[in-house]
């Protein structure tokens, strides 16, 4: 169009400030696709990057190539988020800059232990990093990472903020070498993940304690724990020992995340119990606190008792997270949620014994409460809906896996004019609640219904009607495991949501091409351009081969990320599909069946 009328001419032809002023307005992604048009242009792009101070690339996958345009100068950038999917060591250099003050790197699967190092040598004014890395072969990884840190520590003496996952495909405990943290006595906030229990009980106590001549020689720590003021792990197992060297150590720490799966059976002397939650009372500056033990371990020596300590303790506490606390009934809950009275969130993950009783009064958190986490709470029902319906600041409401809401939880949900992320995934309701839904107040963005197996085209329908929030709102919508969905539910998406982004529809049976054929261009609205970016579709199975063409240019051209396997454009047209969508840069292609945006399983492959 540009080139039809002139090209670089009409853009040249604007004053120099009204551009800049439209171009600031644009994200990274229209930045970097009108800088090719002319010089000018070109030319203006790179003032406006330069400019930028917080730039977030999470949604797309950059090569090197693009990264290097992006981010040449760009020279008031002080946070960067990165997916690093596409990137190794050879492009650490382009964006570790020396004014970065915040450094997050996604999903660095290429990544090796020197960029570390790396780091250390080039970002001297770092405050927060964040890496996800894969673990690397033993013995040589840990060691080459032990020298790496070191570098790191020393060459960014104002670290603040340090979170290190290394994701594996197998089992860490009883490795040969254990890593040693040098850590820097600025450090208010540490993640780690994994750590053995042994390794994080030694660290905070050779801090209180110094060297235990004991110890072997392979950990070396500098004192600066005290000055903790957040800490998560993710461990072998959580135990009372831990947890005593926390409480009597970390003296600041106002926020604590412990997580543990054990994959061995768990001795009754060597386990978290309600000893733990006494020692944990005693931090009377804690915020928030989360203890979780991953299916199907279970925390079978805490009860009633140890939740009611804990509460006469923790009196400040503004969010808590429990999971896998098999023997703790209502009383317990109950004394939580009258307890905190500036509780903010409150989540149970498998909450055996939770029923509607914990929440028969919540007057006391009708004002406070905003983020409510409920899954795979099997006695709740709609009963609990209903309460919660009476705290009118509530944004966040997940009842995954609660199998008894009903229709009428819908209808009291419906209520809250803030919330905006409902998750419902295997309620038990019909196209009548979602009706009840698409006539409330709630500005939904991000909507889960998972496996609602009674709902289907009629209720989407009513949900989404013209003049209903919700079509002005949801930019996220999950419909996987649905079989009354059709094309005439994601025909209705296309005309009627405005903003929707993410779409989930795998095994979604009735599902065709002519869905496809409808999201691959959505028609914008009013002038404003509406793309998929994520887009699953996995075990759709009545998706046939000749749909590949969709996924060409000029089709989805905002596609960031697609999951396709299990169906025939796998099973058929793999290859094809693969070398078609290669060609589109920054899209990410899973065909193993990940949740989006292989969240959990980019490791894998």
């Amino acid at each position: 169009m540009m080139a039809q009328v002139g090209g670089g001419d009409l853009v040249e032809r604007l004053p120099h400030a009204l551009l800049l002023d439209i171009l600031s307005m644009l994200d990274v992604e229209s930045l970097c696709s009108a800088a090719p048009v002319c010089r000018a242009l070109r030319s203006s792009v790179s003032q406006v990057l330069s400019s930028i101070s917080t730039l977030d690339l999470s949604g797309l996958t950059p090569t090197t190539q693009i990264l290097n345009k992006v981010l040449s100068n760009s020279y008031g950038l002080r946070s960067l988020t990165l997916n690093c999917l596409q990137l190794d060591n050879s492009s650490v250099s382009i964006f570790t800059k020396q004014h970065l003050e915040e450094l997050v790197l996604l999903k660095g699967f290429h990544f090796i232990s020197s960029i570390f190092g790396q780091i250390g040598q080039s970002c001297l004014n770092l405050r927060t990093l964040s890496l996800e890395l894969v673990y690397g072969d033993e013995p040589v990884f840990v060691r080459n990472c032990n020298k790496s840190l070191e570098k790191m520590f020393k060459g960014c003496p104002h670290l603040e903020s340090l979170s290190i996952k290394f994701h594996t495909p197998y089992n860490l405990h009883g490795r040969s070498d254990t890593f040693q943290l040098l850590l820097p006595k600025t450090l208010k906030a540490l993640l780690l993940q994994p750590v053995t229990n042994w390794e994080a009980t030694t660290l905070i106590l050779m801090d209180q304690f110094g060297v235990d001549e004991n110890l072997p020689s392979s950990i070396d720590i500098q004192p600066s724990c005290l000055m903790l003021q957040s800490l998560t792990l993710v461990l072998d197992i959580i135990t009372d020992e831990l947890v005593a060297a926390i409480t009597n150590c970390l003296h600041y720490l106002t926020v604590l995340c412990l997580e543990d799966n054990p994959s061995e059976k768990l001795s009754p002397y060597n386990d978290f119990s309600n000893d733990g939650l006494q020692l944990l009372s005693s931090r009377k500056n804690l915020t928030r606190l989360s203890l979780s033990r991953s299916r199907p371990n279970v925390f079978g020596r805490i009860t009633d008792v140890g939740i009611l300590v804990l509460t006469e303790g923790l009196r400040g506490l503004e969010s808590i997270r429990l999971e896998g606390f098999s023997k703790v009934t209502d009383a317990g809950y109950i004394s939580i949620l009258q307890s905190f009275k500036n509780l903010k969130r409150f989540e149970v993950i498998n909450g055996y014994l939770l029923s509607d009783l914990a929440f028969h009064d919540l007057s006391f958190l009708s004002v406070s409460l905003v983020e409510v986490v409920l899954i795979s709470c099997h006695l709740l029902t709609s009963e609990t809906a209903e309460s919660l319906s009476l705290c009118k600041n509530l944004e966040l409401l997940d009842l995954g896996g609660c199998r008894s809401i009903a229709d009428s939880g819908l209808n009291s949900i419906s209520i809250l004019s803030k919330l905006t992320s409902l998750d419902l995934s295997g309620a038990d309701i019909t196209d009548s609640g979602l009706s009840a839904l698409g006539l409330g107040r709630s500005p939904i963005v991000t909507l889960r219904l998972r496996g609602c197996r009674r709902v289907g085209d009629r209720g989407f329908k009513k949900l989404f009607k013209k003049g209903s929030v919700i079509t002005e709102t949801l930019s996220k919508l999950d419909l996987g495991y649905l079989p009354g969905v059709s094309d005439e539910t994601i025909a209705r998406i296309v005309e009627m949501c405005r903003e929707i982004t993410d779409l989930c529809i795998r095994s979604c049976f009735f599902v065709t091409d002519a869905s496809i054929r409808a999201l691959s261009l959505i028609p914008d609205i009013e002038g404003k351009r509406r793309s998929i970016k994520r887009l699953d579709i996995y075990g759709c199975s009545r998706l046939s081969a000749d749909s590949i063409e969709l996924f060409s240019y000029p089709y989805f051209q905002g596609l960031r990320w697609i999951g396709f396997g299990k169906t025939k454009l796998h099973e058929k047209e793999g290859v094809r599909m693969m070398e078609l969508l290669s060609k589109r840069q920054c899209i990410s292609i899973c065909s193993y069946g990940c949740e989006m945006d292989c969240k959990d399983g980019w490791f894998l492959h």
